[in-house]
């Protein structure tokens, strides 16, 4: 990036303004106008640093993100698989944000990359994680597709979110760990 260095206060000031202004008003009413007057920022600097709405949006994500949505050790997989099932289904404040980044990501395949590498792509990591100290442990089977596993889950998250068919809540998380727990068991027929 060219010209002047970021200032480490002036970007966390812009990050915490984008996510009041996201609180307040919502992913599809925020503008890089109101982050700049939250933050007591110009909007010029906020374009200097990111190309739209979306990527600030997507550095406030990632800075909240991992400490949101710790990776549990509970000792078991449907244990590890409920405590962070729960913990991401819960972030119910953030579905709106995380839908406009997705209709923001069909829309520029610019930022959908960007989305894709640095916030899905780490998502995704820690579950995987997840999963492969349960098969160090001997409780997923050897053979078991983890990527697919990783997909169920996903899935199932974004496409309530995005349809709103069904809830996405604690209940969901509960039974959707039961399932991928079952499926990925070893010796498991399939």
């Amino acid at each position: 990036m060219t010209g002047r260095p970021r200032s480490a206060a002036a970007r966390a000031a812009i990050l915490r303004a984008a996510l009041a202004e996201l609180g307040e008003r919502g992913y599809a009413a925020l503008t890089v106008e109101g982050i700049a007057a939250r933050a007591g920022a110009g909007k010029q600097t906020i374009y200097r640093w990111w190309p739209s709405k979306a990527d600030v949006v997507l550095d406030a994500l990632l800075e909240t993100a991992a400490e949101r949505i710790a990776v549990p050790d509970e000792g078991s997989l449907r244990a590890d698989l409920d405590a962070f099932l729960a913990a991401t289904f819960s972030q119910s404040g953030q579905h709106g944000v995380l839908t406009g980044l997705m209709a923001q990501s069909v829309l520029d395949p610019a930022f959908a990359q960007a989305f894709r590498e640095r916030f899905l792509a780490s998502r995704r990591a820690a579950l995987r994680g997840l999963l492969e100290r349960a098969r160090a442990r001997g409780e997923v089977d050897a053979g078991a597709d983890l990527d697919l596993l990783v997909d169920v889950v996903y899935g199932t998250l974004w496409y309530r979110m995005l349809v709103g068919h069904a809830p996405l809540d604690a209940e969901a998380g509960r039974r959707l760990a039961a399932l991928v727990t079952d499926a990925a068991r070893p010796g498991r027929p399939g």
